[in-house]
């Protein structure tokens, strides 16, 4: 009964926009990311071309994901050096702000399996069997594997986040082709194995993607901290929509760690925590913000 009505004494308490800011938020970030590609195939708008594999902003400045060219040099090829940068330079932002905030404020397939979570919750279905954690990163090494072995980029085939942009950007042509049908297929998969297999299974659990992106930036400055963790109710709010729930205990009951700070890298800064809580426990902040004060 509590993970169904997670957040509603948020809304009573601090209004709706407050309930609701930084999902909102992320929403607006996902959909300006897939607008600044779409512009182009749909209005002749050309503000970024290609797709989130590796992209071309205003004809200048390259921006390739580093996930899929080590896919490449595993495979055995070597990328373009306007590849090689533009992977660089996705390396370098996201250990400056943390890996994992990819899955939150870029991935598009984020919306689905928020979308499975909050149906889950409502339908309280329980049932169901969670893989270990570890999976995910047994997974990442079996795609390196397969692209090693293969010589191709197996796991491009079926990612469902790039599946999922290019059928966007393809638009009508892509659906008249049948790459529309196999996204939608991929899509639905992950939703309901969310919905009735494991609880936020996919993010949480396989996605390789996600595992990547963990690996990438541990150190990341953007947290979310549990700064005023001596107000907390124990309503279990925070704990019912994150997406990776294991991350909150260290800071906001103090198990293992003095600092409220989050520091697991799994955490993806989505603030669905800060969103949800009535007592305004949580807030963002920086790595170094390590203060042991509650």
């Amino acid at each position: 009964m509590e993970a169904m009505s997670a957040g509603r004494e948020a809304i009573r308490s601090k209004g709706w926009w407050a309930a609701q800011r930084w999902l909102l938020l992320r929403r607006a970030s996902q959909l300006l990311v897939l607008s600044l590609f779409l512009s182009g195939p749909w209005f002749g708008l050309w503000i970024a071309k290609g797709n989130l594999a590796s992209s071309l902003t205003f004809d200048l400045l390259p921006l390739s994901d580093p996930f899929v060219l080590l896919q490449s040099l595993a495979a055995g090829f070597m990328p373009a050096l306007s590849g090689l940068l533009g992977a660089a330079l996705v390396l370098v932002a996201y250990n400056l702000i943390g890996g994992r905030v990819f899955c939150a404020w870029v991935c598009p397939v984020n919306a689905v399996t928020d979308s499975a979570a909050w149906l889950r919750r409502r339908l309280a279905i329980k049932t169901g069997r969670v893989p270990d954690a570890a999976t995910r990163y047994w997974l990442l090494g079996a795609v390196f594997g397969l692209a090693a072995l293969s010589g191709s980029l197996v796991w491009e085939t079926v990612n469902p986040v790039h599946l999922m942009q290019r059928s966007l950007i393809q638009g009508l042509a892509g659906a008249l082709a049948g790459g529309m049908t196999m996204t939608l297929s991929v899509l639905l998969l992950v939703f309901l194995y969310d919905l009735l297999v494991a609880s936020r299974g996919w993010c949480g659990h396989l996605c390789p993607m996600g595992a990547f992106y963990g690996l990438l930036g541990p150190k990341g400055l953007l947290r979310v901290a549990a700064s005023q963790r001596a107000a907390c109710n124990d309503c279990m709010d925070c704990f019912a929509v994150c997406p990776e729930p294991q991350v909150i205990r260290p800071a906001l009951k103090q198990d293992g760690q003095v600092s409220p700070v989050i520091l697991d890298r799994d955490c993806t800064a989505c603030g669905r925590c800060i969103d949800v809580c009535a007592k305004n426990v949580f807030n963002f902040t920086h790595r170094f913000d390590q203060r042991s004060d509650s």
